[in-house]
């Protein structure tokens, strides 16, 4: 169906059509709209990057029956202060030791530590549970 000069012009003056600048207004809106939500996640992972704690328990030894020794690394941006929470749990799984770690901040990126829990019997395993930034 084809519409002659006055139904075209009717249709353009109440609305009824979309004029071609309006169309390209309305793509250029969401290009806009796209780039930014784009950018907005990309800045987001970034910045979680930058921010997290990367720690890894590397062995264990224990010492006595109260004692168990946690070797981990952490890996941070320079410069951080850092909290670990350090556990030591029995053959069953039970937690028999727990200790927060406070390390200072440093110039390394990553850094290797051995720390000491204090237990209530005798572990079977010692291991970082998580850190966090102070």
């Amino acid at each position: 169906m084809t519409l002659t000069d006055v139904d075209r012009k009717l249709a353009e003056r109440y609305g009824r059509t979309r004029s071609a600048a309006s169309r390209r207004m309305t793509w250029v809106l969401v290009g806009v709209v796209a780039v930014a939500a784009t950018g907005l996640l990309g800045w987001s992972t970034v910045s979680d990057a930058i921010n997290s704690v990367d720690a890894d328990s590397t062995g264990f030894a224990v010492v006595d029956e109260h004692t168990v020794e946690v070797r981990f690394q952490v890996s941070i941006r320079p410069d951080t202060k850092v909290a670990c929470a350090l556990e030591a749990q029995d053959p069953d799984h039970g937690i028999v030791g727990f200790r927060v770690v406070e390390l200072e901040s440093s110039n390394d990126h990553t850094r290797a530590l051995t720390e000491r829990i204090r237990t209530t019997a005798e572990a079977t395993t010692g291991f970082v549970r998580s850190c966090w930034i102070l």
